[in-house]
This record gives C-alpha cells, sequence and structure tokens, in this order.
C-alpha cells in the first residue's frame, strides 16, 4: 500500500478528498441500519409475539431468517458491484430493504412478516460489500484505515446498540405497536441514503468488464452450501433432534464444490470469488480471525439480553442501556484503531483480542457472587473494557485482512470476509445458547450460572482468536527476521 495526502485526489477515480469521505459516510449510514437489524429485533419478538401470535418457530424464523438470507447473498453482492459498478448495487440494495421495511412494519400475521424479513436481509447483505469495495476503491494508506476504523465502529455500536434503540423505540411506540417502529425507522434514513448514493458512489466497474461474468453456478454452489451450513444453526432451537446436524457436513462438500468449481472456472474468467486471495497470508489469517471473533462476540449479547429481561426482569430499555458501555468502548477504541492499525499491524488486534477475554472474564467475576442487584451498573466497567478491545479488532483486523486485496476483487473479497463473520456469529450463538439453555435446565432455573458459564464459553472462543493473531505476529517477526539476516 502507498500512502497518500489527506487532500489529494485518489489516483484513476476523479474522487477529490470531500466528496470521498461524503460517499463514505452515506455508506456508512446505510451499512449502520442494515447491521443494526440483526439485533434490534431481539428486543421486540415479546411484542411482536403478543400482536401476531406468533408461534415460537415463527419468532425463530423473523430472528434468523434475516441472518441467514444476509449471508446467502454477500459474495455474488460483492461480485457484481466489482463488475457492473457499486452504485447500482447499492442504491438498489438500500431501496429493497427501505421497502420491505416498510412491508415489515406493516406486517398482519408472522408469514408476512417472516417473507419480509427474509427479502430484507438479502437486501443487506447487497448492500455492506458495497461499502467495503468502495473503501478499497476510494482510499488509500493511512486514509484506508482511517476508513475502515470508521466502518469497524459502525459495526460494533450497530450489533451492541441495538437493544437500546429497539428498547427505546417500543418504549415510545408502545407495547402493542412500538414494535413496528423498529422497522418504520430504516424508511427516512433509506431514502435519503438512496438518493445521496446515487449522487456520491463510484458508478464505474473496477475491472475488465469483459472478463467479469457474473459465474451463476459458482453462485448456485456457493449459495447452497452457505444455506445448508447455516440452517441447522439458525434453527438450532425450533429444529429438535440431532439430524440437523448431518447438514453441516453436507453443507461443507457443497462449499468444498464451490472452490474446485471456482478452481476451474478462474482459468478463463474472473471467478465468483479468487482462491487464490487465500494464499495471501493477511487475508487468510484475518478471515479466520474474523470468524472466530464474530463466534464470540455476536453471542455476548444474546445472553446478556436473556439473562436480564428473562431472568432478572429487566425492562428492554435497561437490558439495552446494560450494553452501552460495550457499545461506548468499542466506538471509541475502532475510531482510535482505524488511525494506528497501519503503524502496528496485527499485534493491535492481539491487544485488542486480549482485552475483549480480559472483560468478559472480569464480567463473570463481578457476578461471581450471585445475580445481586444492581447487574447492569456492576457490569459496566468490565463491559466497557471489553468494548475497547473489540474495537480494536473488528477495524483494524478488517483493514489487514482487506490490505492486499486488489481493487477488482475488493467487493467478493469483503463479501467472503463478512460470510465468514455471518457464518461465524450463527454457530457461536449455537453454541453458547446450547450451553446456556442446558445449564439452565440442569441447574433448575439459575440464571446467573447460566450466564456466567455462557460468558466463560464466549471468552474461551475470542480467545481462539487471539491465538489466531498471535500466529500471525510470530510469522510477520520471523519473515522481518530473514529478511535482515539477507
Amino acid at each position: 500500500m502507498s500512502g497518500d495526502r489527506a487532500s489529494t485526489p485518489v489516483r484513476d477515480t476523479g474522487y477529490d478528498d470531500r466528496r470521498r469521505w461524503r460517499a463514505l459516510g452515506v455508506g456508512l449510514v446505510a451499512a449502520f441500519m442494515t447491521l443494526l437489524d440483526v439485533s434490534i429485533v431481539n428486543v421486540a419478538v415479546p411484542s411482536i409475539d403478543r400482536a401476531l401470535h406468533a408461534t415460537p418457530s415463527d419468532l425463530q424464523w423473523v430472528l434468523s431468517g434475516y441472518a441467514l438470507t444476509f449471508g446467502l447473498v454477500l459474495v455474488p453482492a460483492g461480485r457484481f458491484g466489482d463488475a457492473r459498478g457499486r452504485r447500482t448495487a447499492f442504491v438498489v440494495g438500500v431501496g429493497m430493504f427501505t421497502l420491505t421495511s416498510a412491508v415489515a412494519g406493516l406486517a398482519g400475521s408472522p408469514e408476512w412478516l417472516i417473507v419480509a424479513r427474509l427479502v430484507q436481509g438479502a437486501a443487506a447483505g447487497v448492500v455492506n460489500p458495497q461499502v467495503s469495495g468502495m473503501i478499497q476503491e476510494l482510499f488509500r494508506g493511512a486514509d484506508r484505515g482511517r476508513a475502515f476504523g470508521l466502518l469497524g465502529a459502525t459495526i460494533g455500536i450497530s450489533t451492541a446498540v441495538g437493544p437500546l434503540l429497539g428498547g427505546l423505540l417500543i418504549q415510545l411506540g408502545g407495547a402493542e405497536h412500538g414494535w413496528r417502529w423498529v422497522f418504520f425507522v430504516n424508511i427516512p434514513v433509506g431514502i435519503v441514503a438512496m438518493l445521496l448514493g446515487w449522487r456520491l458512489m463510484p458508478a464505474g466497474a473496477t475491472g475488465a468488464a469483459g472478463r467479469h461474468r457474473l459465474d451463476p453456478v459458482g453462485v448456485l454452489l456457493l449459495g447452497a452450501g452457505v444455506t445448508v451450513v447455516l440452517l441447522p444453526l439458525v434453527q438450532r432451537e425450533q429444529w429438535h433432534g440431532a439430524g440437523k446436524w448431518l447438514l453441516i457436513p453436507v453443507g461443507l462438500l457443497l462449499l468444498a464444490g464451490f472452490a474446485l468449481w471456482e478452481r476451474r472456472y478462474a482459468r478463463h474468467s474472473q471467478p465468483l470469488f479468487d482462491l487464490r486471495l487465500f494464499t495471501v497470508r493477511s487475508y487468510a489469517l484475518g478471515a479466520l480471525i474474523g470468524l472466530i471473533y464474530f463466534a464470540g462476540f455476536t453471542a455476548i449479547f444474546f445472553v446478556f439480553t436473556l439473562y436480564l429481561q428473562i431472568g432478572l426482569g429487566y425492562s428492554a430499555l435497561v437490558a439495552g442501556l446494560a450494553i452501552t458501555p460495550f457499545a461506548l468502548g468499542s466506538a471509541v477504541a475502532s475510531a482510535l484503531g482505524g488511525r494506528v492499525v497501519t503503524r502496528y499491524g496485527r499485534p493491535l488486534v492481539a491487544v485488542g483480542l486480549l482485552g475483549v477475554v480480559v472483560g468478559l472474564v472480569a464480567t463473570d467475576l463481578v457476578l461471581s457472587g450471585g445475580p445481586g442487584e444492581n447487574v447492569p451498573l456492576r457490569t459496566a466497567l468490565p463491559l466497557l473494557v471489553a468494548g475497547l478491545g473489540s474495537g480494536l479488532v473488528i477495524a483494524p483486523n478488517q483493514t489487514l485482512t482487506l490490505s492486499e486485496v486488489p481493487v477488482p476483487m475488493a467487493g467478493s473479497g469483503a463479501g467472503m470476509l463478512q460470510t465468514g463473520q455471518r457464518i461465524g456469529s450463527a454457530a457461536g450463538i449455537a453454541a453458547v445458547g446450547a450451553l446456556f439453555f442446558s445449564t439452565l435446565a440442569d441447574d433448575g432455573g439459575d440464571w446467573g450460572t447460566a450466564f456466567r458459564h455462557s460468558l466463560l464459553l464466549a471468552a474461551g472462543i475470542v480467545a481462539l482468536a487471539l491465538v489466531a493473531a498471535m500466529v500471525d505476529v510470530a510469522a510477520g517477526l520471523r519473515n522481518r527476521g530473514e529478511r535482515g539476516r539477507r
């Protein structure tokens, strides 16, 4: 990577400094809106249940269907943006998301809401790779780190602040119809993002158009593989029996078939995803770190919300406020991490992962004497520490992972990175959730013990990501030592 002065237009794009930062701002708003809908609906489930008389299976599809279709389209959408231009993909995606948000808010039955959520998740999957790809296209050097820092802050805040904003909207809208405002709030934001996106986002393709076919066989194999892997994870509570886990090896076989097809397809055309990216250490290890970290990171909010609302009887608003220290810490550290990642590299990610582990273990320790009173207040400081660590993980890891990805592959490379994160999130929630509910059943309804055991498992998963980061750090030190001896 080569640095560039902040006031200098990016080569070959025609974008001056002001326009590219404005384009980034529009992209971040859209990304925040789509990522927020991963977690904001969690606190609305009781209201949806009362209003629509939904079954547990219906509610599970409202929550997990969004994540399923989100992960399904990330790589094809990124490839489309690379091949046909990010502006078209971005505006269409935001338009679909806005329309389906309105449809979801007007839902009169569980089936209506489920279909709206499935399409809404697919729309979110179209939008997000365009934002990462745009950063790769328009920013260089330290500015790229700062841009990814802002994107990382957006990811961290949207995930953590969802329960708070959802609780606030339900409080303002009332118990009966407040859940509808969780969806309606996207409409004005989406309309503005569409208009500004059409004006500011890069319009043209980033590579040779002749080689940029859309690889329908690759799309089908990847889509089938991701679906079959994710389905038993997102339906873990409603799909009883061990048979569902047999789908995971089937899905892995489909993904292996995808890899073989892509290798063959790459001989004569640009593939859906260029597997050579996995031979780049920064991309391969960064994608692995992202997958593992999101398995631990996302699961925290799932079990904490259950513990506070159902176990301890706190309101949705208070449960959301309890997670705010993590969100604030993540926001501050993400902005800082984006600025210094080009200086410190992967060791910065390792420090962040260590901070998350320390914060989660400290949260467990402050609750070790039993739930007591003022749980949100008692957990505020350790969750702040964990949030500060998280901010040094998400944005810097994304910057480093995509740093050596060629711009014509930026969308598909970012899409595969985010697909791994979605799979990690689903797997982590399945594993941590299974431990939470089994502990709850074995200990006769002891919510505190169930939460603490789940918290330690999440910390252990994050520690595995720390091991992967240290492998990369050690490899980097070894390479520098070998170069120094020459």
